[in-house]
């Protein structure tokens, strides 16, 4: 079983920043892939971003390219994932979920209890 943890949400101004952080323990060396989802009120939870463990390989989905970027870490005994979210927009407005994929699955498979974002004009 492996526990995610979110943390470094709140609210912010339209063209702002933030970084959201994630930590993972447990059997994290069940772990191939990280990544971050969110899920807006009245929309279904979407993709955002995913990063592989062993060699970084990095993912974004199209609206947040280019201003959002994912990055992994290990300390503290747990495995690390962060989003540096840049030139915010209204619409990024979301619950950010850190999530994890066990190796072999086909998909995410662990999930965090989500870090409120909320973006202001």
């Amino acid at each position: 079983q492996v526990h995610l943890m979110e943390s470094g949400g709140g609210s912010v101004q339209a063209a702002g920043s933030l970084k959201l952080s994630c930590s993972g323990s447990g059997e994290t060396y069940s772990v191939c892939e990280m990544g971050w989802y969110r899920q807006a009120p009245e929309k279904e939870r979407e993709f955002v971003s995913r990063i592989k463990r062993d060699d970084g390989t990095v993912n974004y989905a199209d609206d947040v390219q280019g201003r959002f970027t994912i990055s992994q870490d290990v300390h503290d005994n747990k495995l690390w994932i962060y989003l540096q979210m840049s030139s915010l927009k209204t619409e990024d407005t979301a619950m950010y979920y850190c999530a994890a994929r066990r190796c072999g699955a086909v998909k995410f498979n662990y999930w965090g209890q989500g870090t409120q974002v909320t973006v202001s004009s």
